[in-house]
């Protein structure tokens, strides 16, 4: 596979992970919350062409799980009944946006079929499910950090490069601080002074508040170094020879010469701030239960008998490392569009 085509496939696989966040109640079968007690930790479905009588079906279907009489907590399947998969099937209802509710799926199966594409929990809830709500949660928070952090770390780097003097100062001796500021401990301490139980909501907005606010340092320096050079390139001394404002310098001269560097620091600030969110819900100080995240999703694997017996759980570690090298893929190449744009 050549360079082109790899970019292709890893910017579709980013695409599509994103659009699968985006819309979770479509692309999962099942609500997050749903449970079946009587399934715990069921093992995932596996998809059949072929059944018992050996008769061959053009359409995918699945057995139930049934508990084996002999081993408690082992699973064997039914196969007296299977249950056909159909796609735009009718489930649980979910909300697509604002007040628009929708019962369409993409896949289901007939009740009291169901499927489980990567297994079930303790509680007999569908990890596939649950890992897409829960990527909406670790992905978003991601993205809402990086794009605060890069506002507001654009915004002083700008005016630092710009205007120099006692505002460089201070801005830069700013950036020293958090650049030495352990930020995985500051967001500890900050969740810390909390109340233990507070509303998702509000985890998720403290979450991307503050790791946004303590990650601007780097993009800020970053910029002013962009600043720095292109205010003395020879075109924005004409401009400013000519009477233009300090605003339509920045707008249409220096600005411009900073979107490829913007771009290339988000691709790096977001598998960051994902993995803070992921870190906080894995130590349990971040989005609790029942709303799902990665970083929850994971905790599981903190119960040792989790941890050996279901390798189910693990899946979520593998969309993540996935995600992680999409994303540094995509930084490595736009570094590689920004230094052919600046020789």
């Amino acid at each position: 596979m050549n360079k082109r085509r790899r970019t292709i496939f890893v910017v579709t696989l980013l695409a599509a992970l994103h659009l699968f966040v985006i819309f979770p109640g479509f692309f999962a079968p099942y609500d997050y919350s749903a449970q079946e007690r009587e399934l715990p930790f069921a093992p995932p479905s596996p998809l059949h062409f072929v059944d018992a009588a050996g008769d061959f079906h053009s359409r995918p279907f699945v057995y139930s799980w049934k508990e084996r009489p002999d081993s408690r907590g082992a699973y064997e399947e039914d196969r007296t009944q299977m249950f056909k998969v159909r796609l735009f099937a009718m489930g649980s209802p979910y909300v697509v946006v604002g007040p628009w509710t929708s019962r369409l799926h993409l896949f289901g199966v007939a009740a009291p079929g169901r499927i489980f594409l990567f297994g079930t929990d303790d509680f007999g809830r569908d990890e596939f499910s649950r890992m897409l709500y829960g990527g909406r949660i670790s992905l978003f928070a991601g993205l809402l950090g990086a794009a605060v952090a890069l506002f507001a770390g654009s915004a002083l780097g700008v005016v630092s490069g710009y205007y120099g003097k006692w505002v460089d100062a201070v801005v830069m001796r700013l950036v020293e601080l958090f650049l030495a500021l352990p930020w995985l401990y500051l967001l500890f301490a900050v969740r810390a002074v909390l109340p233990l139980r507070i509303k998702t909501t509000d985890a998720f907005l403290l979450l991307v508040g503050v790791v946004g606010l303590v990650g601007w340092a780097r993009p800020a320096r970053l910029l002013r170094g962009i600043v720095l050079s292109a205010k003395e390139r020879n075109f924005v001394l004409a401009a400013r020879a000519m009477g233009a404002s300090d605003l339509h310098i920045l707008r249409r001269h220096v600005l411009p010469q900073t979107y490829g560097t913007m771009l290339t620091i988000a691709a790096l600030l977001v598998p960051q701030f994902i993995l803070a969110e992921v870190t906080l819900s894995f130590l349990g100080l971040g989005v609790g239960e029942p709303m799902p995240s990665w970083g929850n999703l994971l905790a599981e694997l903190q119960k040792y008998s989790v941890l050996t017996s279901y390798w189910w759980m693990y899946l979520p570690a593998i969309a993540l490392v996935v995600l992680f090298l999409a994303y540094q893929w995509t930084s490595a190449k736009l570094q590689e569009k920004v230094a052919v744009v600046n020789t």
